[in-house]
């Protein structure tokens, strides 16, 4: 049998299995394995979380923070994406946690499918407003290093509308271009993790010693009781290990999803589990001054970013410094492209079971790319509307944007809870065995745990700056969803194709 047969039979047995979740194929399925591992990876982004995160940690906890609570926070993380990954082998369809969502739930399977897909759509939507405007951010605080460019609010938000809509072209020009510039992206991940990891250890004469590394404590947050502080430093590593999802979402473009697609999701955090702890141990060691007054003035480094700081107080060289930061503006690109990506599909799969207002032109597939271009600009619309008011005051954009981890998150544990519920579950080619009750349980207890760590005030006194938004962000979304619902959805959500998910054989589909 000839190599271009095995790929026909390969992508016929691909859109047979859709064809049994009710889905008929449309997106271009371009993506190999690597490349839909590629993405999650993108959006994970040890460079890009690590380094704008690191000053959450550095001020919660400090080193101790920062080097023990990677880990522990992705071995949890692990279990999700472990029990997430055993469903999406069983439906690998673009809509992803909504769609899992609704055929687990026993009862009202469209409310359930509705209220995971709008925490879903707007928890992405708000990660790639917020990946992207951190990467302009990032590229101001490089061009003032280098050039001597003064950021402003304007000059920020302008060049993160350039960034984005570059994004949105990226992905408009077609799959088989996104999926290259995925493996570009994962290897520009991995080569430069290594790049500045080599130049931490060989460059700079002085290093801390394992112990301070793991032990050392720094507290700017107000509160005095230490597992509480420690703990709100764990929102680093949360905020960093989000997006793996996206393995599912580009599903449908993906060659042999039924195993690639899980595969993705969890080798994607195993990945960045262990890239970004070696990359969070070197830099933490490279700390210079390691004393209480030192910590605080790294926080408080005029660059924005403690380890921009780190680089150029330790490599002696800062022209090598420069050069490991623009690595990092390189990555948070990348991370940013692949977000776009993400959320387009999940925008288009939730479109063309009529959950968006307007669900008839984001639902529509470029017949000569075969991607979801409206749903494409829908996500750079809505993502440039949820970054304005970043113009004006920056505590009011943290606020729009602080539903972007705990909605995921939500949307990420809803499934995976009904699976648990659901008795007669029988898994896909790709599952966790007689380890899915353990993994799945402990995967629900976390993310119930995080997300009351995201509602809890990381600092004191809490005043209008520092008030956590987080819970009214929740609120919100709530508001929304529930509104629409009762206004478009309970009429037109799944109603035209709710039988077709539950019933249509692959032949009715394949016949079209």
């Amino acid at each position: 049998m000839s190599e271009k047969s095995t790929a026909d039979d390969a992508l016929d047995a691909d859109a047979a299995a859709l064809a049994e979740l009710g889905y008929k194929q449309e997106l271009h399925r371009g993506m190999s394995a690597f490349s839909n591992f590629a993405v999650s990876f993108s959006i994970i982004s040890i460079l890009a979380g690590c380094i704008t995160s690191y000053s959450i940690a550095l001020k919660s906890g400090g080193p101790a923070a920062i080097n023990i609570g990677w880990p522990l926070v992705g071995a949890f993380v692990l279990c999700v994406a472990l029990a997430m990954a055993e469903v999406c082998s069983k439906y690998p369809t673009a809509g992803g946690l909504y769609f899992w969502a609704g055929r687990l739930a026993k009862r009202n399977k469209r409310q359930w499918a509705w209220f995971v897909g709008w925490f879903n759509f707007l928890g992405e939507v708000a990660v790639t407003a917020a990946i992207d405007f951190g990467a302009a951010t990032t590229m101001m605080a490089f061009a003032n290093l280098v050039w001597g460019v003064e950021p402003s609010a304007g000059s920020t938000f302008l060049l993160f509308v350039v960034i984005i809509v570059i994004h949105g072209l990226l992905n408009t020009f077609g799959v088989t271009l996104v999926s290259l510039l995925s493996n570009v992206s994962a290897w520009w991940h991995i080569g430069g993790s290594l790049v500045i990891i080599g130049a931490l250890w060989i460059l700079p004469t002085k290093h801390q010693d394992v112990a301070w590394t793991f032990t050392a404590w720094h507290n700017e947050t107000g509160w005095e009781f230490g597992p509480y502080v420690f703990l709100m430093g764990l929102l680093m590593a949360q905020y960093t290990y989000t997006g793996y999802d996206a393995s599912a979402h580009v599903a449908e473009e993906t060659k042999n999803a039924t195993l690639a697609a899980p595969r993705g999701i969890v080798m994607s955090v195993v990945i960045s589990l262990i890239g970004g702890w070696i990359l969070l141990y070197s830099i933490t060691a490279a700390i210079q001054d390691g004393s209480q007054e030192g910590l605080a003035a790294l926080a408080a480094t005029p660059t924005g970013l403690p380890p921009a700081q780190i680089f150029l107080d330790s490599l002696n060289n800062p022209t090598v410094a420069k050069f490991l930061l623009f690595i990092v503006c390189g990555a948070q690109f990348f991370c940013g492209m692949a977000s776009v990506t993400a959320n387009s599909r999940m925008s288009y799969a939730f479109s063309r079971d009529n959950a968006i207002p307007g669900s008839r032109l984001w639902s529509q597939v470029n017949p000569r790319t075969g991607t979801p271009t409206n749903s494409i600009w829908l996500c750079v619309g809505l993502s440039v509307l949820l970054t304005i008011p970043a113009l004006f005051n920056t505590t009011a954009y943290l606020a729009v944007t602080s539903i972007a981890v705990i909605g995921l998150y939500i949307a990420y544990v809803t499934p995976v809870f009904l699976r648990r519920l659901d008795k007669n579950f029988v898994p896909g080619r790709w599952n966790l065995g007689r380890w899915s009750t353990v993994i799945g349980w402990i995967a629900v207890v976390w993310v119930v745990f995080i997300i009351i760590l995201f509602i809890l005030p990381p600092v004191t006194p809490i005043t209008v700056d520092t008030f956590n938004y987080a819970p009214i962000a929740v609120v919100v979304v709530l508001l929304i969803a529930t509104a629409l619902w009762f206004t478009n959805g309970r009429k037109h959500f799944m109603t035209q194709e709710e039988e077709s998910h539950l019933t249509l054989k692959a032949e009715e589909l394949l016949e079209e």
